[in-house]
């Protein structure tokens, strides 16, 4: 018989910890290397930086309420958790499905870039020529330890991870601002209203917006923070803000360190080389070397991230009855998800195993087409969890503040609608593929928050359980 203690999870995680976690999902590195050229070369060319500001400013309305609806929702469960308290049963199923659906894709995303990326660099130092899979799968074994156990090991690897990606980075950026720039100097580009507005900017915002992925995953560490209903919200906007900074401040000087015009022609001819050889040039060919190596850590950090989430909402399905109940059970002595993150490595390497067998690209097709269904998932995740904020405290008087639970949340609510909308727009580019590809996924994405309510309708209430009573914490 299953106790309350084998379906709650423990950890003392702070305010460092869980923004190590998210921000090592939204694999800041890899962002740089990949999203950052295109978003140069298709976007808004040199004042790209400026959108990671925008986007953030649209994210920082988003998290006010996000913040402030936390800490009355003593359960994990992130999205579906506030969508359920605010807008009913069945859509928070529903998006319960979707989120599920959503951290997948991304996850195998990473997972088959991050294969690519470990076989060329064992290659590059002598070692086999494997297939890609064959790496991703070694990984995957790899995360299932980790995950396995408790959530502070987690948060030590990421921990580790996250700062030598950063670091080398901003050593890179230091050593632009001290020489000056290139031939033309420092970029300007950034502060100039015609230079951000011009090129498409619809499709740079689609591809900053994509790059936030992760850092709205605080709330599901809930159960395991020290002090939930401060270390969540401190968590989100340390995760957010930093994000930005350092998004902005390192694709200016990527862009500085060749000139506007250059950098614009290089992204475009070479964008996976973009970020590369910009450090060879100004850290040797040393500092390359490190970064490649950097670069897969990386994908690695980012993998483990999304695992810890992802087996999070399951554990949370599995007590709300969704999914099967052994699901919702933790570990005796680590206090972690273990089944969950057991089942949730059985999906992952389930996708990779299919996408290795129909022979698809690992880069060109399954990162491109997962990681756009990621980013237009997020997206709708959002949208749907500022409408439960709004509709949550207009039902309760546990917060009047009206900045905090309608100005704000109605603000970022028309942002993420307008974002939403370009990203739909645009999402034959996200993903590098037709508008019948785009149709697809955009049918698997509404399909998984139809099944979610669907199933809403056959267990019986008793069964899916919300996620935990609602409090009145002081705000």
């Amino acid at each position: 018989m299953d106790t309350s203690a084998s379906r709650s999870l423990s950890g003392s995680l702070g305010v460092g910890s869980i923004v190590f976690m998210v921000v090592a999902a939204a694999a800041p590195l890899t962002v740089v290397a990949g999203a950052v050229p295109l978003g140069i070369a298709l976007g808004n060319g040199a004042g790209f930086p400026a959108t990671f500001v925008l986007c953030c400013a649209v994210l920082l309305l988003f998290a006010v309420g996000f913040c402030a609806m936390s800490r009355h929702l003593p359960a994990s469960g992130a999205f579906y958790s506030y969508v359920w308290r605010g807008l009913g049963r069945a859509p928070g199923l529903g998006t319960a499905f979707l989120a599920l659906v959503t951290y997948t894709a991304v996850q195998v995303a990473v997972y088959a870039y991050l294969g690519v990326a470990l076989g060329g660099l064992v290659e590059h130092y002598g070692g086999p020529s494997l297939p890609w899979w064959s790496w991703t799968i070694v990984a995957l074994v790899v995360v299932a330890v980790l995950g396995y156990r408790h959530i502070e090991l987690s948060s030590r690897v990421l921990g580790v991870l996250l700062l030598c990606e950063v670091g080398i980075v901003l050593v890179f950026d230091a050593v632009v601002v001290a020489r000056g720039g290139g031939e033309t100097g420092l970029s300007t580009a950034f502060l100039l209203p015609n230079e951000v507005g011009s090129g498409a900017l619809g499709i740079a915002i689609m591809f900053a917006i994509a790059s936030f992925i992760g850092f709205e995953a605080t709330a599901i560490f809930r159960d395991e923070a020290r002090d939930p209903a401060r270390t969540i919200p401190r968590a989100t906007y340390a995760a957010l803000l930093l994000i930005a900074v350092f998004y902005a401040l390192s694709s200016w000087a990527v862009i500085s360190a060749w000139g506007d015009t250059a950098a614009v022609r290089q992204a475009g001819a070479d964008p996976g080389g973009l970020l590369l050889n910009s450090i060879g040039g100004y850290l040797g060919t040393a500092g390359a070397d490190v970064a490649e190596v950097l670069l897969v850590t990386s994908l690695f950090a980012a993998v483990l991230a999304f695992h810890n989430v992802i087996a999070r909402y399951v554990f949370s399905l599995g007590n709300a009855g969704a999914l099967p109940s052994f699901c919702g059970r933790s570990h005796p002595r680590h206090g972690s998800p273990h089944l969950a993150s057991l089942a949730q490595t059985t999906s992952a390497l389930a996708l990779v195993v299919l996408f290795a067998a129909t022979g698809l690209d690992p880069v060109a097709q399954v990162f491109a087409w997962m990681s756009g269904t990621a980013t237009l998932g997020v997206l709708a995740l959002m949208t749907l969890t500022c409408l439960a904020v709004v509709a949550f405290f207009r039902k309760s008087d546990v917060d009047r503040r009206v900045w905090h639970t309608l100005v704000a949340p109605l603000l970022g609510l028309a942002g993420l609608l307008t974002c939403l909308a370009l990203t739909v727009a645009n999402f034959s580019t996200l993903i590098g593929g037709s508008p019948g590809l785009a149709a697809v996924i955009g049918a698997i994405l509404a399909g998984s928050f139809v099944l979610g309510i669907a199933l809403s309708t056959v267990l019986r209430p008793s069964a899916a359980a919300a996620p935990g009573p609602a409090v009145t914490e002081a705000a």
